[in-house]
């Protein structure tokens, strides 16, 4: 009977216990429905009246101000168009919020006017009121530095309504009522307001990351002493070190337990194992080609049919933006097991080959010393590594050659300059009267008579092929 009168009792208390938050949260709610009630009433009082009029007044003469004042200032920023970005999408900023700045404009003097001429309680409103209308004011310039759209809006709005209950003194009731709201997991609390304290410290200290980590990235970048490999390698670490950072001190800040963080690890390390086997051999890929400096920003690279420049290096493709515009993105993974041609990975020189033929009846010798002086001239072949031509071969109807000759810009294309060579070629073999022969096919019909079985037959006679060569 003991035993069973304890186990009723603790369930009472229990039962006691869930209940008490739910009465807290709706104890706090009737307060705050109470002074609402009382300050709406309030307003009915002659002097609150007035100063809702006046309040009124102020509005509509700032909608005035902007119908008068916003088209000129529209027309003068049409004027500013070699200003930098920033600059005029803060004062597109200001035009689109000019009836705000003229209602704080007016609304301030008026209230230190009062202030001055009567008893301090007969402007009490219209001091709230040009508080709120200030801190919204600033809080939308403030917030206008964030790059991200949703984090922006998201900041703004939490940001407004803090400022009012700041200004309305109803932080404690609403700090209260959000406390109120929670769960019990084990041992630990969960309420509605650690979630809005945890949002708020991590979007603080993930925008000071954010903001740590591009100014380190242009010092980086700067420094040509650095290697570009070495360069992303950086970026990357210290990009995971500030956010990484940021996010742990963010969850220390607000009291979240970290020691539950080690489950959590076990689990993303299992789903790492299993179901992010390509996400990770990217990544580690990635690192790898940073670390052996294999390939690098800048580098022309094949790889199948794809040719073209290393534009970036990220944590899981390489971007390969070829001469037509297209731009490629290769997983990492991709260069690190395939065959991949670095055209510039030791040095930026490169030979190239193009093969011709001529005549037989055109002097060897000739055709050679011909062909590297046709190669020299043009512009982006080296002098210094000079061209050569060799013979390779005696062909059905030419003598074949092959010309190799060296550039120092890749970048800039091959096919191109393959196209400059063989041009000149061209010009120099038709002002030294060289041929450059081709097979040539000759049809000859016969006119004999056709034999009995052919003609019994019906069967047209074929005409006679023969092929010439020049």
């Amino acid at each position: 009977m003991a035993n069973e009168t304890d186990q009723v009792t603790d369930t009472a208390v229990s039962a006691e216990q869930a209940a008490a938050p739910a009465q807290q949260a709706q104890d706090i709610a009737l307060s705050l429905w109470e002074q609402t009630y009382n300050f709406a009433i309030g307003l009915l009082r002659p002097w609150n009246a007035y100063q809702v009029v006046i309040i009124i007044g102020l509005i509509l003469c700032a909608h005035v101000l902007r119908s008068l004042l916003g088209p000129r200032i529209h027309a003068w920023m049409r004027t500013r168009e070699g200003w930098p970005k920033w600059r005029m999408r803060f004062l597109v900023m200001f035009h689109r919020r000019l009836r705000l700045i003229f209602f704080v404009l007016l609304s301030w003097p008026t209230y230190w006017i009062m202030q001055e001429a009567t008893w301090p309680s007969r402007s009490y409103i219209i001091g709230i009121v040009a508080s709120l209308a200030f801190a919204w004011l600033l809080i939308t310039i403030i917030t206008r530095l964030i790059v991200n759209g949703f984090l922006r809006g998201l900041v703004r709005y939490v940001g407004w309504i803090w400022a009012t209950l700041i200004i309305l003194g109803l932080t404690g009731e609403a700090q209260q009522l959000l406390d109120s709201l929670a769960i019990e997991v084990g041992e630990t609390r969960y309420s509605v307001w650690l979630l809005v304290q945890g949002v708020f410290v991590l979007s603080t200290l993930f925008f000071v990351a954010r903001l740590l980590s591009k100014t380190t990235t242009s010092r980086i970048r700067q420094n040509k002493e650095i290697s570009p490999s070495m360069q992303v390698l950086a970026v990357k670490f210290l990009q995971v070190t500030f956010f990484g950072a940021a996010f742990f001190i963010g969850l220390r800040t607000v009291g979240f337990d970290l020691t539950g963080l080690a489950v959590l690890s076990g689990a993303i390390g299992v789903g790492l194992g299993f179901g992010l086997q390509k996400v990770v051999s990217n990544l580690v890929s990635g690192i790898i080609i940073l670390l052996d400096k294999s390939i690098k920003p800048g580098d022309v690279i094949s790889l199948g049919e794809t040719f073209g420049w290393i534009e970036t290096l990220g944590a899981r493709y390489a971007s390969v933006v070829t001469r037509d515009g297209k731009e490629y993105l290769i997983p990492n993974e991709d260069l690190i097991t395939g065959q991949v041609v670095n055209w510039s990975h030791s040095n930026e020189f490169v030979r190239l080959d193009i093969y011709f033929g001529t005549a037989y009846g055109d002097d060897p010798h000739l055709v050679r010393k011909i062909a590297i002086e046709a190669a020299s001239g043009v512009e982006r072949v080296l002098k210094m590594k000079a061209p050569v031509c060799h013979i390779v071969g005696f062909g059905d109807s030419s003598v074949d050659y092959i010309l190799r000759f060296w550039i120092r810009d890749p970048t800039a294309g091959l096919t191109n300059i393959r196209g400059n060579v063989y041009l000149a070629l061209w010009d120099a073999f038709r002002a030294h009267d060289i041929s450059i022969p081709f097979p040539q096919r000759e049809v000859r019909m016969l006119e004999d008579v056709p034999s009995d079985g052919a003609a019994s037959s019906g069967d047209p006679v074929p005409p006679a092929v023969v092929d010439t060569n020049d």
